[in-house]
C-alpha cells in the first residue's frame, strides 16, 4: 500500500533524520508506533524495514528509546529453553563418554 502524506516543506525539513529520506522517516515512526502500541510484532517490524536479522530491530528500537516487549512468560519460556539444552548436552556428552570408554 503506498501512502500520500501532504506536509510543509518548513516542517518536513525538520521532520526527517539527517541523512534520511522523508519516507524512511515517516516509515520509521509509523513502525515505532506500532510497536510501542502493540499493533506489530518484532517480526512485522523487521519486516516492514526491511531487516535481516532481529538483532537490526533491537538495535532500531534501541537507537529510538523503545524497550522489547518480553514478558515474564517469555522470560519463562526462554528459561525453560535453556534448561533442556542444557540437559541435552549434558545427555550428549556422557554418551560420548561411555562410547569413548
Amino acid at each position: 500500500m503506498q501512502v500520500v502524506l501532504e506536509i510543509p516543506d518548513e516542517i518536513a525539513g525538520r521532520i526527517a533524520m539527517e541523512g534520511a529520506s522523508l519516507s524512511r522517516t515517516a516509515l520509521e515512526a509509523l513502525a515505532l508506533e506500532g510497536y510501542r502500541t502493540e499493533r506489530l510484532s518484532e517480526s512485522e517490524l523487521q519486516t516492514l524495514l526491511g531487516f535481516e536479522t532481529r538483532m537490526q530491530v533491537h538495535a532500531f528500537l534501541k537507537a529510538h528509546g523503545c524497550h522489547l516487549h518480553y514478558s515474564l512468560e517469555d522470560l519463562e519460556h526462554d528459561r525453560e529453553t535453556a534448561q533442556r539444552l542444557r540437559a541435552k548436552r549434558r545427555g550428549d556428552a556422557d554418551s560420548s563418554l561411555r562410547l569413548a570408554g
